[in-house]
């Protein structure tokens, strides 16, 4: 493990223009030679965050993982022509200024892609209740304004997936809200084009999960719209575990919250200490041990080789 820590990256530092740093990614401009849109160059790092929380300690090979997943999504989806996206190659030898090492540590966590203005908007689309949809909806029997049969219990899965977006907040959490509220904001068409968009992404997505025992129960899309013609484009990573809540199939029942293929087991230790008074969810965060960057990282892992799998076979007509 100490190997693979040394391997991992934390944070980048390339000669790029532009730099912004989020959680989990740095981004960079790519200088553009005359006449060429622009370009940003999209970094998944190895940090991962919990409860707002950027981590000390890196999942070595997380960066790489989820690059891989996004890259088989966006494929994925472009055959199944619902919309374009931002992705223009996930290859660094044509940028400009970075040396030998510097492409070494940037391949396979990468995207080149085109730059865009963010629709302030996180697309939701839920098709089983859990997280915040099943705290709001044991309030009021809605989510987001979405009326919803009464008597669902926790992961119950939804008569149709459900549209529910959320503000998309720079510092903190997310906050969910209605389409309505939405429409105000950004404009009744533009929304009205994400939630078909979206509802249709995650059909499609979830099918091919659940044909590999997988259950796709929640995810976020975000769009916006392209620098070099205002086309409306999907953007960010999309469908990972970072952005999604996978289930397998064979431990879902309804009432129950099933285990999950991202960090919530990092979520649950910290939990922990957060119980015996050792951390207050606040930074910095506490230095991971290894059996839980390990674990953390399987659940990645398994993730990407059960939703990459070829579908299995189907079974004979009896």
């Amino acid at each position: 493990m100490n190997d693979a820590l040394a391997e991992a990256l934390m944070r980048s530092a390339l000669p790029l223009p532009a730099r912004r740093e989020g959680k989990a990614r740095d981004v960079y401009r790519i200088p553009a030679r005359a006449g060429e849109p622009p370009r940003l160059l999209v970094i998944a790092t190895d940090r991962i965050s919990a409860f707002d929380v950027v981590m000390p300690t890196p999942i070595p090979g997380k960066g790489r993982i989820l690059t891989e997943l996004s890259l088989f999504w966006f494929r994925f989806l472009r055959r199944r022509s619902i919309c374009r996206d931002h992705l223009v190659d996930d290859r660094v030898d044509s940028i400009p200024g970075l040396d030998d090492s510097m492409r070494r540590a940037l391949s396979g966590r990468s995207m080149i892609c085109r730059e865009a203005r963010v629709v302030p908007i996180e697309c939701v689309v839920r098709g089983y209740l859990a997280g915040s949809g099943w705290r709001e909806y044991r309030q009021t029997r809605e989510v987001c304004g979405v009326k919803l049969p009464a008597g669902l219990e926790l992961a119950s899965r939804l008569p149709e997936p459900i549209f529910t977006p959320a503000t998309k907040a720079s510092v903190g959490h997310d906050e969910n809200i209605t389409f309505e509220a939405a429409a105000r904001d950004v404009g009744a068409a533009t929304m009205h084009q994400l939630r078909d968009w979206s509802i249709s992404l995650y059909r499609a997505a979830a099918e091919h999960a659940r044909a590999r025992g997988v259950i796709l129960a929640d995810t976020k899309f975000e769009f916006g719209h392209a620098l070099d013609d205002g086309e409306l484009i999907l953007i960010d990573e999309v469908l990972t575990p970072d952005s999604s809540r996978y289930w397998p199939v064979d431990r879902w029942q309804p009432g129950a919250d099933p285990p999950s293929f991202d960090k919530q087991f990092l979520r649950d230790w910290l939990l922990e200490l957060e119980s015996r008074g050792e951390w207050n969810r606040m930074p910095p965060g506490p230095e991971l041990p290894a059996p839980i960057v390990e674990q953390t990282l399987s659940r990645y892992r398994e993730a990407l080789k059960r939703l990459t799998a070829p579908a299995p076979p189907a079974a004979p007509e009896s």
